[in-house]
C-alpha cells in the first residue's frame, strides 16, 4: 500500500515551483507530492518542462529556480548543492548519459557508495565487500561485467549506457530516483531489461519519478500515478489508465482540453 494511503508525510513535496533557463521561463508552478513506495510517471509533449523538472530537482546549474519550495525527506532541497542532494539519496538518470574519460566505472561506483556511507555516518566499504556486492548487482541488471572495467560510458552503446545507469541505481540504492527518458533510444530487448532492473529496485522505502514521452515503458513499469505536464504546469493527473488514454488520443487532446478550460 502506498504511503499516501496512510496519510504519511511525503518523501518529496513540491509547492509552486517555478524555474527558468536564462530569460525563458519553463516551470510555471509545479505542485506534486511523492510518497515512499510510489512510482510517478511525468508525461507531456516536447518543451513542456519534463526534463527541466528532473534536472531542477537534481540541482543542475543550467536552471534558475525563481519561486516555490521543494522538501525532500523534510529538508529544503533547493538550498543544497547537487552533491549533497545525491548523498542524501537523490539520483538522476540522464536522458543522454555522459562519458567520463579516465574514470573507470567501478571506481566511480565505489566513490559514490563511500560518499553516501560517510554522509550517513558509516565507514567506507572495504574493497572486498564492494567487489562482492558489485558482482551480485551486475548479475541482477544483466550488464556485461567487462563494461565496469572501462571508463564510464566511454564507447558504450545507447542500451549499455542505460543499463549502466540502472547498475548505478542498484549499487547506490537511492531514496528517490529521477529517470529522465530512460526509454529513449532503447530497442525492445534493452527496454525490457532496463525496466526489469528498475522494477527490481522498487520497494516501500524508495520512490521513482519516471519522465517519458511514451506509454511503452509503462507497459513494463506500472506507475501509481501519471501526470501530464503542459506548458510548465501539471494539467492532469490520474492512474495508469491516463497514459493509455494519451497513447490513444495524443497530446493534442490535452492541449485542446487546456485551451477549453476543461
Amino acid at each position: 500500500m502506498p504511503a499516501s494511503e496512510k496519510n504519511a508525510t511525503p518523501m518529496l513535496s513540491i509547492k509552486g515551483l517555478t524555474a527558468s533557463a536564462g530569460d525563458l521561463e519553463i516551470l510555471k508552478g509545479i505542485d506534486l507530492d511523492v510518497f515512499a513506495g510510489e512510482v510517478h510517471a511525468i508525461m507531456g509533449p516536447n518543451g513542456s518542462g519534463k526534463s527541466t523538472l528532473a534536472n531542477v530537482l537534481a540541482g543542475r546549474p543550467d536552471y534558475t529556480v525563481t519561486g516555490g519550495e521543494v522538501l525532500f525527506q523534510g529538508v529544503s532541497l533547493l538550498e543544497l548543492e547537487p552533491e549533497i542532494r545525491a548523498r542524501m539519496g537523490l539520483f538522476l538518470a540522464f536522458q543522454y548519459p555522459l562519458e567520463l574519460p579516465g574514470v573507470r566505472a567501478w571506481q566511480f561506483l565505489k566513490a559514490g557508495v563511500d560518499a553516501r556511507r560517510i554522509h550517513n555516518g558509516e565507514e567506507e566499504m572495504s574493497a572486498r565487500e564492494f567487489d562482492q556486492m558489485l558482482k551480485a548487482k551486475i548479475v541482477e541488471v544483466q550488464i556485461d561485467p567487462d563494461l565496469i572495467k572501462r571508463a564510464v560510458n566511454e564507447g558504450f552503446s545507447g542500451g549499455e549506457k542505460k543499463r549502466n545507469e540502472v547498475l548505478q541505481m542498484a549499487v547506490l540504492q537511492p531514496k528517490l530516483a529521477l529517470l529522465d527518458e530512460t526509454d529513449s533510444g532503447l530497442d525492445i530487448d534493452a527496454l525490457r531489461i532496463v525496466s526489469e532492473g528498475v522494477n527490481n529496485l522498487r520497494s516501500p522505502e524508495n520512490a521513482i519519478i519516471l519522465v517519458t514521452h511514451y506509454q511503452r515503458i509503462l507497459d513494463y513499469i506500472t506507475p501509481n500515478h501519471v501526470h501530464v505536464l503542459f506548458d510548465g504546469r501539471i494539467v492532469r493527473s490520474g492512474g495508469p489508465e491516463l497514459a493509455q488514454e494519451l497513447e490513444e488520443k495524443g497530446y493534442d487532446w490535452i492541449k485542446d482540453t487546456v485551451d477549453a478550460g476543461v
